[in-house]
């Protein structure tokens, strides 16, 4: 399955009062590394959004393993966990300085028509993302 791995530093604002990285922050990272696995797919979301479709958020899991604090450096791997031309599933896990997982999470998407929060298919309105999706599910190697 292809991956892609997107450098991270933590900022001073992503901190809490206990000096680590606030827990809804990691969502943000895992949109960051999903923007950035599907540009390595050749697509941009907001080509996406000129078509009048959005792809909402519809469950996130995320499980904490080790604290990432400020000043560290940090990576997110990002890949398509499950894709089955209508749902989404996308895979994280996001490392600290020593490669270890410190957050793992997936998050699960549709595309909709913006005007109306109506569900599309993904393989009938963008044949293309289709196609590389497939692709992606059976690509082995990292990017």
């Amino acid at each position: 399955m292809k991956k892609t791995t997107t450098p991270l530093e933590v900022r001073y604002q992503e901190t809490d009062q206990m000096g680590v990285v606030y827990h809804a922050n990691y969502l943000v990272w895992f949109e960051i590394g999903r923007t950035k696995f599907i540009e390595s797919l050749g697509f941009r979301y907001a080509d996406m959004e000129k078509e009048g479709v959005v792809s909402p958020v519809t469950n996130a899991n995320i499980s904490f393993k080790k604290p990432i604090r400020y000043g560290e450096k940090a990576s997110i791997e990002t890949w398509l966990d499950h894709y089955d031309g209508l749902r989404t599933i996308y895979g994280y896990h996001i490392l600290n300085e020593q490669n270890e997982v410190a957050v793992c999470g997936k998050t699960e998407h549709v595309i909709v028509k913006k005007a109306n929060f109506r569900p599309l298919s993904v393989r009938k309105a963008f044949p293309d993302w289709h196609e590389a999706y497939m692709n992606a599910l059976s690509k082995v190697g990292n990017v």
